[in-house]
């Protein structure tokens, strides 16, 4: 199949499509929507980091106004969705569980289990199979050692943790974030299908996730998102374009490719709807910072990895899309003790703001604000002052 041509504009509208950024509520409202919306995904990541509201949620009420963080928690619980690794930890939809045993067994041939731990790790699982799910924190303090970091875990928890990576035990969430560890037989549904999949079912099953949540992506991008298995990636994609069940793309002015689209993109017409979406940094469309370059020319990075004097926007400074632009960075932290949205830096690209931009971003901020629970917003800082003195005024009404 001849390649297709995209320009950069036709690329970014299958990308935001694809991201289910393209206009509000795409894919309904309510808790159905959620798994719709985790469905199409195929991967939701999760993230630890609650200076605003965590990743997972935020990346969910994006996209489904309403949104309710109790309802992730309900679809778990239901056995409609289950957490496990693809480039990250992160929601899965149950269907497709069986495409994360060869990523188990990717994690089972990277470790070598040390006769103390085999032994541990026996008397975890028949600890829970007597008692039930169980925490990190039900099992003793055996560490003899004082904790060198975040990753060097006592012996019990690094036991847990491996059992879980090798897929012997199923790990779910309490409402406080906390892991609760579970044997798989207690957890996923009796018909659920577990029959390994073939490398090349394995591989065709990672590129089309990959292409549905991406929209266009290299080899490099699609062997990333499933980046613990190794697999030949390039022959891989290649047999899928030669079948017809992915486009080769080339994109107008961009180098780097080639990418690769699903074909149900040749002759979609997309309209973007030109919503603002204030994101977390740990959304889809922004995981991989490359694309936000070549795609949008936003220069992006989420600074709360970097020293606080190399920091330039904030230590989390979310990024705020309109249509096909990013418009600006807010470096943001949900006061809960005082219910208050804290914006200590709101910095605007070089872009041309009309009012009725201004008036959508402070609705969207009060949106937001809403989400996180918070009943007041104080913006402290913004690199337009007359931007900064409308948006105050909107805010306070």
């Amino acid at each position: 199949m001849d390649s297709i041509t995209l320009t950069p504009a036709q690329a970014r509208k299958i990308i935001l499509h694809a991201a289910g950024l393209w206009k509000r509520a795409p894919f309904g409202k309510g808790k159905d929507a959620v798994y719709k919306f985790i469905d199409h995904l195929g991967f939701l990541q999760i993230d630890t980091n609650y200076v605003v509201e965590r990743a997972h949620h935020h990346v969910i009420a994006t996209r489904v106004p309403g949104y309710q963080p109790e309802w992730i928690d309900t679809l778990q619980a239901d056995g409609k969705v289950y957490e496990f690794w693809t480039f990250a930890t992160g929601y899965m939809p149950m269907h497709a569980y069986r495409f994360s045993l060869p990523v188990h067994a990717a994690f089972a041939d990277r470790y070598d289990v040390a006769p103390a731990e085999a032994t541990l790790q026996r008397k975890i699982l028949d600890r829970i199979g007597r008692e039930g799910p169980l925490m990190a924190r039900d099992f003793e303090n055996d560490r003899t050692t004082k904790s060198t970091g975040w990753w060097d875990w006592r012996p019990s928890k690094r036991a847990l943790e491996h059992l879980h990576l090798s897929g012997q035990l199923i790990t779910l969430r309490k409402k406080d974030f906390q892991k609760v560890y579970d044997l798989p037989e207690n957890v996923l549904p009796a018909d659920l299908d577990l029959t390994p999949p073939t490398d090349e079912a394995f591989t065709r099953h990672a590129i089309r996730r990959a292409l549905k949540a991406l929209g266009v992506a290299s080899v490099k991008d699609i062997a990333y998102t499933c980046r613990f298995v190794k697999m030949p990636w390039k022959t891989a994609v290649q047999q899928l374009v030669d079948t017809g069940e992915v486009c080769a793309v080339e994109i107008t002015g961009l180098k780097g490719g080639p990418y690769y689209m699903l074909p149900e993109y040749r002759k979609r017409s997309i309209t973007l709807s030109g919503d603002v979406f204030i994101l977390s940094p740990f959304d889809i469309l922004n995981v991989l910072r490359h694309r936000l370059r070549d795609f949008f020319e936003f220069d992006y990075q989420v600074e709360c990895f970097v020293p606080e004097a190399k920091r330039k926007y904030g230590y989390f400074s979310l990024p705020v899309l309109i249509g096909d632009r990013f418009v600006a960075r807010m470096d943001s932290k949900a006061d809960r003790k005082t219910r208050t949205l804290l914006i200590h830096n709101l910095h605007f690209e070089s872009v041309r703001l009309t009012k009725a931009m201004i008036a959508d971003i402070g609705g969207a901020i009060r949106e937001f604000a809403r989400f996180n629970q918070c009943d007041a917003i104080v913006l402290q800082k913004c690199n337009d002052k007359a931007v900064l003195k409308t948006l105050r005024q909107q805010l306070s009404e």
